[in-house]
C-alpha cells in the first residue's frame, strides 16, 4: 500500500512539474507575442541605464499637462478618454510608471522619489519642457504631491482626481472602524505566479466602469506584467503618503480638487467588507480630506462630481477635460501677465 502511495504521490509531482514548464513556456511566448501586437503608443524613452519609460505625448502648446495614474495596472491608457480631448488645445502627455504596462521595471527598492525621478527623466529625454500642469488620479495625486516637492520649479498647476490624502488610512480606518482590506495578499499571490501563466490563463483583469473597450485587451495582455509593480506600489503606500503630509501647501498655484459624488454599489461594499453605516462613515471622512486637499492652494477650487464613481476621468470625461482646461487657462493668464506662482510651503 504504501509502495503505491509513494509511486501516486510521485506522478502526482512529475505532473506538477509538467504542468509547471507548459504554464512557464506559454506565458513567457505570450509576453512575446504581446510585444509584438500590442506596441506602446507613443515612446519607449530611456531614463537611465537602459531602463525604458512609455511616454505618450499629444498636441502641441503650453502648459504641457502631464497625466499621473492612479493605483492599478492601466498605465497611460488611465486617461484614454480625456487624453486627445486635451491635446486638442495644448501638450498632452499620459505614461506609465515603472514596471506598468510598456515601461521596463525598476530595479531599485520601490519609493515614490524613485517615480518622480523616471518621470522627470523621461520628460527631459524626450525634449519636453516646463511648466507642467500635473493631473493626478487616486494615488496618483501624492505622487503628483511629491514630484512638486522635488521639482517644483516645473509645475504651474495641479488637478487631483479624487485623489488620495495623506491621512487617509488612517482616517478611513477610523471611519469604518477597522482596517481595510487593499488586496495585497491576493496581488502579491498572483505576482509571485505570474510567470507560471496562471494569471494570464485566470484572467483576473477588470476594467472600472465606463472605461473605453479599445484598452481592455491591452490591458488584459500586459496584466501578469504589470502586478508585479502594482504590488510593489501597494506595499509601498503608507511610506508614499509619508513622504508627501509636510510638502502640502502649493502656494498660489492653481488647483481644482475633483471628487467622487455617487455612492459606492452594494456589491463594492461586499468586497470592502463593510455596512452601509460604515461606508457613510468613509464617505463623509474622505469628502473632509477632498475638502481640505482645497486648501492647499490659494487658488484653488473644490467640485464634487455627481454621478461619478472614483474613476471620474471615466465616469464624467467631460468634467474632467474642463478642469484640466480651466487651469491650463490659469497658467497662461498667468504668465502674460509674467506672475510667478509661489514656492512650496511646508507645515
Amino acid at each position: 500500500m504504501k509502495r503505491w502511495l509513494k509511486r501516486i504521490a510521485l506522478s502526482a509531482f512529475g505532473l506538477l512539474v509538467i504542468m509547471t514548464i507548459i504554464g512557464a513556456t506559454y506565458e513567457a511566448f505570450a509576453r512575446a507575442q504581446v510585444v509584438k501586437a500590442l506596441p506602446a503608443p507613443g515612446r519607449l524613452v530611456d531614463v537611465g541605464g537602459g531602463r525604458r519609460i512609455q511616454l505618450d505625448c499629444r498636441g502641441s502648446g503650453t502648459p504641457v499637462v502631464v497625466f499621473e495614474s492612479g493605483l492599478d495596472t492601466l498605465g497611460s491608457l488611465s486617461w484614454a478618454a480625456v487624453h486627445d480631448a486635451i491635446a486638442k488645445t495644448t501638450r498632452a502627455c499620459a505614461y506609465s510608471r515603472a514596471g506598468i504596462m510598456w515601461s521596463d521595471a525598476d530595479p531599485r527598492p520601490f519609493s515614490s522619489g524613485h517615480l518622480a525621478e523616471d518621470l522627470h527623466n523621461a520628460l527631459a529625454a524626450a525634449d519636453e519642457t516646463a511648466p507642467y500642469v500635473m493631473v493626478g488620479h487616486s494615488l496618483g495625486g501624492p505622487y503628483v504631491l511629491g514630484y512638486a516637492a522635488r521639482y517644483g520649479d516645473e509645475v504651474a498647476g495641479i488637478v487631483f482626481v479624487d485623489a488620495s490624502h495623506p491621512e487617509q488610512v488612517a482616517r478611513l480606518r477610523a471611519a469604518a472602524g477597522k482596517d481595510l482590506d487593499q488586496q495585497l495578499g491576493i496581488a502579491s499571490l498572483g505576482a509571485a505566479l505570474a510567470w507560471t501563466g496562471l494569471v494570464r490563463l485566470l484572467d483576473p483583469s477588470e476594467l472600472p466602469s465606463n472605461a473605453p473597450h479599445t484598452i481592455a485587451a491591452p490591458t488584459a495582455a500586459w496584466f501578469p506584467n504589470s502586478l508585479p509593480a502594482l504590488v510593489q506600489e501597494l506595499r509601498g503606500i503608507d511610506a508614499t503618503l509619508a513622504v508627501v503630509a509636510t510638502h502640502r501647501r502649493l502656494g498660489d498655484r492653481p488647483i481644482i480638487v475633483l471628487t467622487h459624488g455617487e455612492k459606492n454599489p452594494p456589491e463594492a461594499l461586499r468586497a470592502m467588507q463593510v455596512t452601509a453605516a460604515q461606508a457613510e462613515r468613509m464617505d463623509a471622512a474622505w469628502q473632509e480630506m477632498q475638502n481640505d486637499m482645497a486648501t492647499w492652494s490659494t487658488n484653488s477650487r473644490h467640485e464634487v462630481v455627481a454621478g461619478a464613481s472614483h474613476y471620474i476621468q471615466f465616469d464624467q470625461a467631460g468634467v474632467v477635460v474642463r478642469a484640466v482646461q480651466d487651469v491650463v487657462r490659469n497658467v497662461r493668464q498667468r504668465e502674460a501677465a509674467d506672475v510667478a506662482p509661489t514656492p512650496n510651503a511646508r507645515h
